[in-house]
């Protein structure tokens, strides 16, 4: 299987005056295409901290991480914000959608930057937002929607570059339990279909739906076990196809 992400030996180090608080030290792992992973950990276990490397949002302060391949630990914040508008789709407990635009300019901003034509814009948001059903809501703009349609519509806009993974930080965490479920079954379809999905959350209920949950604890890795065996099989199986 192809490995989409390695990170060997990360460490990450914030100075406080003249305190060195050492958040990350020293975590090594390995995502490959199509995996579900869940990131877990209590508050300052550096779950977060982690994340932020693994969205090239930040950079270690040692140690390698690969994305495809290519080291991107040492990459400037030009070049890091290139691949991240390539390479991956975040997902936010907040959202973060413009509230003038409406579902279907939200989901075709992130092309803007890539440099498409407005008619491939506009014809790949259409795509992504009827994937995750959203096709009579896109001329809506967000308080014209439900909780739940925005964080559809988030989804919508992470996916609309093709990004290798997805990264969601806590996407349920301003839904409620109905809602949450909903969003985690448009996430279990998405990872049927083929996307990585790596999940950041501190609820053990989300954390269920995917195939392998990481823990972190006072910035180590804990834990690294299978979650659900007999999902991680099928979709070995299906990936083989």
């Amino acid at each position: 299987m192809q490995e989409v992400i390695r990170t060997v030996n990360i460490t990450r180090d914030f100075v406080m005056g003249k305190e060195v608080i050492k958040v990350l030290k020293g975590i090594s792992i390995s995502v490959m295409k199509n995996e579900y992973v869940a990131f877990m950990g209590p508050s300052g276990s550096g779950k977060s901290t982690f994340m932020n490397i693994i969205g090239c949002l930040d950079t270690p302060t040692g140690g390698q991480y690969y994305l495809n391949g290519t080291d991107v630990s040492k990459m400037n914040d030009r070049e890091l914000a290139g691949v991240r508008n390539k390479e991956i789709g975040f997902i936010f407990q907040t959202f973060n959608l413009l509230p003038r635009y409406t579902a279907l300019e939200n989901v075709a901003l992130p092309l803007v930057y890539a440099g498409y034509s407005k008619a491939d814009r506009i014809r790949r948001a259409k795509e992504v937002l009827e994937q995750v059903g959203l096709g009579d809501r896109m001329k809506h703009k967000p308080n014209e929607l439900s909780g739940g349609q925005r964080q559809r519509v988030a989804v919508a806009r992470a996916l609309v570059n093709n990004p290798t993974i997805l990264l969601a930080d806590e996407p349920t965490g301003n839904l409620d339990t109905k809602t949450s479920y909903e969003i985690m079954a448009l996430f279990d379809e998405l990872h049927q279909r083929g996307n990585t999905i790596i999940v950041v959350t501190h609820e053990e209920d989300i954390a269920k739906h995917t195939s392998r949950i990481v823990r972190l604890r006072d910035g180590l890795i804990e834990s690294d076990v299978p979650n659900n065996p007999e999902k991680t099989f099928l979709n070995f199986i299906s990936s083989q196809k």
